[in-house]
């Protein structure tokens, strides 16, 4: 899932940029809602691209663009790490969201603020977090991992995900239980 070549990091910025839109002057300028997390999101395809490859340009740049995403984290309160998420992610409103480097998340999902991935226990090390692609995960969810959600998954508000979700489920609840199959 990480980005390779300058290929997979055009693939990974337009399929950001149609979710989310571009950074523009005139969000710029009327600071519009969006424009946070769309320069949070153009960083951390730069990140990836500059940290995959060779060379002391690249390095250099690396550093650059680093730290300008950390700086970019703190304004935006959305904890995310390079290599965790897929092309079409969305970031939906400004708002906390905690998405760790033991997450991988897949194609075109979109979360929603106040969403939290973490760990049962502080002592585990290999409890990964693996979301499939396009799914929707709503405002306060945690998910307590090792679990595994399935493609074209729907989480809804305030569930607490501590087990495995099929594919094609609407989930909700404390602890999150399948409501509904879509076939």
């Amino acid at each position: 899932m990480a980005i390779q070549n300058y290929e997979d990091y055009l693939e990974y910025s337009n399929e950001d940029k149609k979710r989310n839109g571009a950074p523009s002057l005139k969000n710029w300028i009327t600071w519009n809602d969006n424009y946070g997390i769309q320069c949070l999101l153009y960083i951390l395809r730069k990140v990836e691209f500059h940290s995959s490859q060779r060379g002391f340009y690249h390095k250099i740049a690396f550093e650059v663009w680093y730290w300008l995403f950390r700086r970019q984290r703190v304004r935006t309160n959305i904890m995310l790490f390079p290599g965790t998420i897929g092309p079409g992610i969305q970031l939906m409103h400004p708002g906390y969201r905690r998405i760790g480097s033991f997450v991988k998340i897949g194609k075109n999902c979109t979360i929603l603020p106040m969403v939290l991935c973490g760990r049962r226990h502080p002592d585990d090390k290999d409890s990964l977090v693996v979301i499939g692609d396009n799914c929707y995960i709503s405002t306060g969810v945690t998910i307590l991992g090792p679990v595994t959600i399935g493609n074209n998954v729907v989480i809804g508000a305030g569930a607490v995900v501590n087990k495995d979700i099929p594919d094609n489920t609407v989930v909700g609840g404390i602890p999150a239980k399948v409501i509904k199959v879509n076939m």
